[in-house]
């Protein structure tokens, strides 16, 4: 017999089965109505699977597609990382190092009064007369805050559907935890329980909810990877300790790009958006030095410009050392072996540093061309102009490639206030800089 087939007892007048057989049927009462009976388990399996309600159907040309009206939260900078503001229903997860302003970030968001939002902020680790000094402290507008001080899942969520605020903010996911789960609060299983409870939250009730999580010591977001996968928009906040600046980057976004780059300012009252974002990285004090170059680099839709410097010197002994901070060590030894191999510079008993000022990271290609200038300069020892720009991207024959987006990057410079740019040789209409076309990196010497 098929180990799937087994003996059951059925009884003949209201068809309840049982395992064992018994006089009386325990459902109608009925006497000496059990008979057995074989039965297949995988039929009766299918049978159950054939009752189940099929789930429904939609046609998207049924859909009516009304456009989101976001949420704006009072800093452009946020807005812009964010894709435009916050999409009512969507699940933002915030994360950063301990002490970067997070907590201070969210409280500017809930209470601008621009935008008055209806704000609920449930926090774990604070008291509320904490959090109003922080509040009071960042002159934040309170009229439209309301404060939950509990970390229990269903608690926070329950209140917030009487109240149904804008906005949720939860400080934050690690400290919260769910009585469906039975371990303590900040385990992978109770972190993925309480988002999946805050991300139902968001879906049925069109309430926009962001979630505080904290990193660990190697810099990835504590808790369970799937939780980067349920939410929405993934941003964290970054410090640039050497201009008091923070960086806000999205690693993820279903709602706008993943390449937009806000950049904020740590004051005493909070953070402020930086006025000329696109002149953050260059130093107006620095005199013209040699191997100092500044080019142009896209982050998202924004152009900014960076200082490369490079510093060519003799190799003292064994085989001539690369090393680069913040620019890609693989391109600039490609661009070394592409100079020794081109021009009449050669390279091959030289040590070359290759630095990105300001800790940027780095990885357009259209900053070829000025490192290769940066090279050349430090390497003839004469300085280069800070008021002139180097766009392009260098191949292997030495020959000047066109960059993406180049006119846009031609009127940042210029905007800035740059006199001249060297640029590929291609036709470019509406620009107010002295350009210099540059189809060889030999034509590069000419000037440096």
């Amino acid at each position: 017999m098929s180990s799937s087939v087994k003996t059951i007892f059925a009884c003949n007048n209201c068809g309840a089965q049982f395992p064992k057989w018994s006089g009386r049927c325990l459902e109608c009462g009925a006497w000496g109505s059990l008979q057995e009976e074989l039965t297949d388990a995988k039929k009766e399996k299918d049978k159950q699977i054939d009752k189940v309600t099929p789930a429904g159907i939609v046609n998207f040309k049924d859909i009516k597609s009304d456009k989101w009206q976001r949420l704006k939260t009072g800093l452009e900078e946020v807005d812009r990382v964010l894709g435009g503001g916050l999409v009512p229903g969507s699940l933002v997860l915030l994360s950063g190092e301990p002490g970067i302003g997070k907590s201070t970030l969210v409280a500017q968001l809930s209470s601008d009064k621009k935008s008055k939002l209806q704000v609920v902020y449930a926090s774990g680790e604070e008291s509320a007369a904490q959090v109003k000094n922080r509040f009071e402290r960042l002159n934040c507008q309170l009229d439209n805050v309301s404060f939950i001080a509990d970390n229990n899942v269903e608690k926070i969520v329950k209140a917030t559907k009487q109240v149904k605020p804008d906005l949720l903010i939860v400080d934050s996911i690690q400290t919260v935890y769910s009585s469906q789960v039975l371990s303590e609060s900040g385990g992978i299983s109770q972190i993925r329980a309480a988002a999946a409870q805050f991300l139902e939250l968001a879906k049925n009730h069109d309430i926009a909810v962001i979630i505080i999580g904290h990193i660990t010591k190697d810099g990835q977001i504590a808790g369970p990877k799937s939780l980067e996968h349920m939410v929405d928009t993934v941003i964290s906040l970054e410090s640039e300790s050497n201009h008091n600046y923070s960086l806000l980057r999205s690693t993820k976004n279903r709602f706008g790009s993943v390449n937009e780059l806000g950049i904020i300012e740590m004051t005493g009252l909070g953070f402020r958006e930086v006025k000329n974002p696109g002149a953050v990285f260059i130093l107006d004090e620095v005199n013209d030095i040699s191997g100092s170059v500044l080019g142009c680099v896209l982050e998202g839709t924004r152009p900014f410009m960076v200082d490369l410097q490079a510093l060519v010197s003799k190799t003292v002994f064994g085989y001539p050392q690369r090393k680069s901070s913040g620019f890609d060590l693989n391109r600039l030894q490609v661009l070394s072996a592409v100079v020794t191999k081109r021009t009449k510079v050669n390279l091959a008993t030289s040590d070359i540093i290759l630095n990105v000022a300001g800790g940027l990271r780095i990885s357009d290609p259209a900053l070829d061309l000025a490192a290769v200038a940066s090279i050349f300069s430090s390497y003839n020892n004469k300085p280069v102009s800070r008021e002139a720009v180097f766009l392009g991207e260098v191949g292997l024959g030495g020959e000047v490639r066109n960059v993406f987006r180049l006119e846009e990057r031609l009127k940042e410079a210029n905007r800035l206030g740059f006199k001249e740019a060297f640029i590929p040789s291609v036709n470019i209409k509406a620009s107010k800089l002295k350009l210099n076309k540059i189809k060889d990196i030999n034509d590069l010497l000419k000037f440096y």
